[in-house]
């Protein structure tokens, strides 16, 4: 809290009146900070910026106990509802579009400030007025008015959901591009340059132009809206996390997993990539002098104790038409999940029933291993763990059908999640942060405490 002159209007005097600073939320999504300060010893030039926000001690947060529930769409849900999941019940990516759940956003619109969000996980756009609002890829959710938030985020949206087929659609291209145009900072073009320049031998480096796009975006947007509180989301980290993290540097040797060579070369070091880039990143947040900035991770990573592939299908539709399966329409979720919409609670039951029935290899294994039937809709996983090849075949009835076909490789899984989170604050933020070690819904609450809204 400040002390600045105002010029009163009404009065004709400047007065003395106390002044909040603007407050940015950056959700560096589930980076493990305690694999960064390792990363930070083993090499004494790079990182400066995460160096020194290490060097400022914050704090560890704490999720649920029950591995089911660390998820980061429950941990940002409670991040944004101020609520542990036993309070918010917001269980499935998405979950959060319809819940009675108040949101932190809203709160703080009706309370007299301007918000604004870029891709805040599992968040639904409530606000009257935003100053910007980008929902993330995968949340039922209308962007701000404006053409630049609606066309990006359509194109974001598409480009993430499809990225395990490498397909982007000509139209989705074409904004990205446009949006590049209009929104990246001329410092950036050569970073941009040599992520795109080496993507293609480095596919992960693909995720990283997303999250330097969505900061720029933010970083304009906010430059030029001025609101009181903006929430940016960025995911390659937990990404590269889940699919390389067996291949970081300080971890080569602790683990009797490694990646296979046609997957990742062993020389090298994805998390490094995506460290350097948020290096900068952090850097250019807590260089500013007109903001307090938070930067919190929901929960982390650590690494996965055996190897597990993850597939997606291709066409989610279509596949589902092939098993006799007609719905309202089916929507993809993160990597291997997806959300089917019926008109009633039977055809429901009955899609369940047949889906339950899909195995793969003679019936030893169920192909959808999760079915959530939740009356009218059915959120289901594809969370068969093992190599998909042109020998593997899925069942339905007597009927034995190549699966190969029908799915695409994601990744084998690297990180799994821990119930330890981390987060940093700037030093006007400090005296609203959480203790140590509390449950990370707490960061709502100190931004409420921060503006002085009732908690």
């Amino acid at each position: 809290m400040e002390e600045v002159l105002i010029f009163n209007k009404l009065s004709g005097l400047f007065m003395i009146e106390n002044y909040q600073k603007k407050l940015i939320l950056i959700e560096l999504n589930e980076i493990n900070f305690d694999i960064v300060e390792q990363y930070c010893s083993l090499n004494k030039t790079a990182y400066p910026n995460l160096k020194k926000l290490i060097s400022s001690k914050g704090i560890r947060t704490k999720s649920e106990a029950q591995y089911e529930h660390l998820e980061p769409w429950i941990q940002w849900a409670s991040v944004h509802t101020c609520k542990t999941y036993a309070e918010h019940g917001v269980f499935r990516l998405g979950d959060i579009v319809g819940s009675s759940e108040p949101q932190i956003f809203e709160q703080l619109e009706q309370a007299g400030f301007k918000v604004g969000a870029i891709s805040a996980m599992n968040a639904e756009n409530r606000l009257k007025n935003p100053s910007y609002f980008i929902p993330d890829p995968w949340t039922q959710t209308p962007s701000d008015s404006s053409w630049w938030s609606q066309v990006l985020g359509q194109a974001v949206s598409q480009a993430v959901n499809d990225n395990a087929q490498a397909r982007i659609t000509m139209q989705s291209a074409f904004y990205i591009a446009l949006g590049l145009l209009r929104f990246a900072q001329v410092a950036h073009y050569r970073k941009y340059l040599s992520l795109v320049s080496a993507s293609r031998r480095k596919p992960w480096l693909k995720s990283l132009v997303l999250d330097l796009m969505l900061h720029d975006v933010h970083w304009s947007m906010f430059n030029k809206k001025q609101p009181n509180f903006s929430t940016l989301f960025l995911n390659a980290g937990a990404h590269i996390q889940h699919h390389y993290l067996f291949n970081a540097e300080p971890l080569r040797g602790a683990s009797k997993n490694k990646n296979p060579v046609w997957y990742v070369s062993q020389d090298e070091d994805p998390l490094a990539d995506v460290l350097s880039l948020y290096d900068m990143i952090v850097g250019e947040y807590f260089g500013r002098t007109d903001t307090e900035v938070v930067l919190a991770t929901g929960l982390a990573q650590k690494p996965y104790d055996r190897v597990k592939f993850y597939y997606r299908l291709n066409t989610h539709a279509e596949f589902l038409s092939r098993l006799g399966i007609t719905c309202n329409g089916v929507y993809p979720r993160m990597t291997r999940d997806f959300l089917i919409e019926f008109d009633t609670e039977n055809q429901a039951q009955d899609a369940h029933d047949v889906l339950a029935l899909v195995t793969v290899d003679d019936g030893d294994i169920q192909l959808f291993g999760e079915i959530d039937n939740r009356g009218k809709s059915l959120f289901v996983t594809l969370s068969y763990p093992h190599e998909i090849t042109s020998a593997t075949t899925y069942c339905i009835g007597h009927q034995k059908l190549p699966l190969l076909p029908e799915v695409s490789f994601v990744a084998i899984k690297n990180g799994m999640h821990q119930d330890e989170g981390f987060a940093f604050f700037t030093p006007g933020f400090s005296p609203y942060a959480p203790n140590n070690l509390e449950h990370c819904s707490q960061i709502g609450f100190a931004i409420k405490k921060y503006f002085n809204v009732e908690i």
